[in-house]
């Protein structure tokens, strides 16, 4: 049956199993499914492989798949396309952006490096292709510390687009980089007085916590790290109850696969972690997955030209970040 308009005026689609038919679809299309960490857990549930951003681009360009649906954010798409050229990848929902990347625009960031020519760019993976095709090179929060050791102490650097992340790291080497002014909308609404609070409740309590949070939340922190870091963390931990201060949805991994602790996502500043949803991961639903795999659209494409550029900067980053290969493409 056809997508409907519900009476509420929203996209229904009457009648279908939508699982049923995305299963059925990912087989006619040769799909593979991607979910990130920060996405709803129906949709964490259906998909093919669920983690990072970067993870599962490389997952994906690994498979025989000709389609990627990517339930996450523009960006990851971007990223998949980039590794991926030859495989149609489509995005549930068009405007699920990322408040990182509208942060940076490639203009603004090419003026950037020109009145900083004695700088290299070191790039967070959240931005868009035209500023990785800008960049020197890209790096993920887990991989940035061990690439930034590897830079001489004398060479300048230029860190985009998150400054909560980018201060984190300079307190972790040393260095002084030089920080575009940019944050993450969901990291930045947690609250120091409410998780003060929620450490008080629960003094044994460990906090784990994504570096594109505030320095104030950082210094409460019991672990800081990337999302596959905090799960890692949550999991091998052996307190039965921790705090955790990144997108809630990952909570849904964490209590999969250790349902006897009990996880608590850090509030905000009404006390509640609501407001910490990401509202751009949250545009993707069901219903607009199987309309992106029904139709194909909307589609991710990235120029030829920036695509090369930018899986440049990608390389460096896996070269420098060791145990992991460039991944090839072939014309690459």
């Amino acid at each position: 049956m056809d997508a409907r308009l519900n009476p509420l005026g929203g996209l229904g689609l009457l009648g279908l199993d939508l699982k049923a038919e995305i299963d059925r679809l990912r087989r006619e299309r040769n799909a593979v499914i991607l979910a990130h960490y920060y996405q709803d857990p129906e949709i964490q549930d259906i998909a093919d492989f669920v983690g990072d951003s970067l993870d599962l681009s490389r997952k994906a360009a690994a498979t025989e798949a000709r389609v990627i649906a990517f339930c996450g954010v523009k960006f990851m798409a971007e990223v998949a396309k980039i590794l991926s050229p030859d495989k149609t990848v489509v995005l549930p929902d068009l405007k699920a952006g990322c408040s990182l990347e509208d942060s940076c625009p490639p203009e603004d960031f090419a003026r950037f490096r020109r009145a900083h020519p004695d700088h290299i760019s070191l790039t967070y993976i959240n931005c868009s292709a035209a500023v990785k095709a800008e960049s020197d090179i890209i790096v993920t929060s887990s991989s940035a510390e061990r690439i930034i050791n590897q830079i001489p102490r004398d060479q300048k650097i230029l860190f985009a687009p998150d400054k909560h992340l980018g201060a984190w790291l300079n307190r972790k080497t040393g260095r002084d980089m030089l920080l575009w002014d940019g944050t993450c909308i969901v990291h930045e609404r947690f609250s120091v007085t409410e998780l003060l609070k929620l450490k008080a409740q629960h003094p044994a309590a460990p906090v784990l916590a994504h570096p594109e949070c505030p320095a104030a939340i950082l210094e409460l922190a019991d672990y800081v790290g990337a999302t596959s870091g905090i799960l890692k963390e949550a999991l091998a931990s052996p307190e039965p109850v921790l705090i955790v201060a990144t997108e809630p949805n990952i909570i849904h991994q964490m209590r999969k696969s250790a349902p006897h602790k009990t996880f608590i996502g850090a509030p905000g500043a009404d006390g509640n972690c609501g407001c910490n949803m990401c509202p751009f991961m949250a545009l993707n639903t069901l219903e607009k997955l199987y309309l992106a795999l029904r139709d194909l659209k909307p589609v991710i494409e990235v120029p030829e030209d920036v695509r090369v550029a930018a899986k440049r900067s990608l390389d460096r980053m896996l070269e420098m970040a060791g145990n992991v290969s460039p991944v090839r493409v072939q014309g690459d």
